[in-house]
């Protein structure tokens, strides 16, 4: 590879943010989504959401359910969804930041799942968590005041808002494969959690360089 093109490889690189060996954490997470599929039938009915098992006592449940997925193509699209909001968010947050989005809005999907939408059976996939990315990462990007906010923060409200009208238009024996409230429950733990940790930066950011300054 000449040093030109290597240079080109590198740019393209970080605009992805898959820099700084960022790409190895990407590859590990697609790695066991895809290991997660590979267990079968057997391997989705242990691990996905299932009202009547969680009553029963399968509290893991509630954090499973979030990497299992109905085939492959289901596994494609929110795979290819997370490398979207990989290239447009990953260096937003500190690790453990994104640990707290990533595990405490799989959590919040659940919550909302069992106490708010009773109806919902079961649920497998990553798309909910994936919301919760979105909005945290809509709210930093407006926090900094980015030139995309408006596009995420107003692009995020409307599919919202789109999904939850045409979504519970249909009637509920109708058994739609996307659960929209999953989205729902997901981008509002984002938001949550977004908001509090720019208002936590906005805080601490002054005596930060203040203390350089020093």
């Amino acid at each position: 590879m000449t040093l030109g093109a290597a240079n080109r490889f590198a740019q393209i690189a970080a605009a992805l943010q898959w820099d700084r060996g960022r790409w190895i954490w990407l590859l590990l997470i697609l790695t066991i989504l895809a290991l997660v599929l590979g267990l079968g039938d057997n391997g989705s009915a242990l691990l996905r959401y299932d009202r009547s098992a969680i009553a029963a006592g399968g509290w893991w449940r509630l954090l499973t359910a979030h990497i299992v997925h109905l085939d492959a193509h289901h596994l494609l699209l929110n795979g290819l969804g997370l490398v979207l909001v990989w290239s447009l968010f990953a260096q937003d947050y500190d690790a453990d930041e994104w640990c707290a989005i990533v595990l405490g809005g799989a959590l919040a999907i659940s919550a909302g799942l069992w106490w708010v939408s009773p109806h919902v059976i079961w649920y497998v996939g990553g798309s909910g968590v994936l919301h919760s990315v979105m909005a945290a990462g809509a709210v930093k990007h407006w926090a900094e005041h980015q030139w995309d906010r408006w596009i995420l923060a107003v692009g995020l409200c409307i599919k919202l808002a789109w999904e939850q009208w045409a979504g519970h238009s249909a009637p509920l024996q109708a058994a739609p494969l996307v659960i929209v409230d999953a989205h729902l429950y997901g981008a509002l733990w984002g938001f949550a959690l977004g908001a509090a940790l720019s208002w936590r930066m906005a805080i601490i950011r002054p005596f930060a360089r203040r203390d350089l300054g020093a």
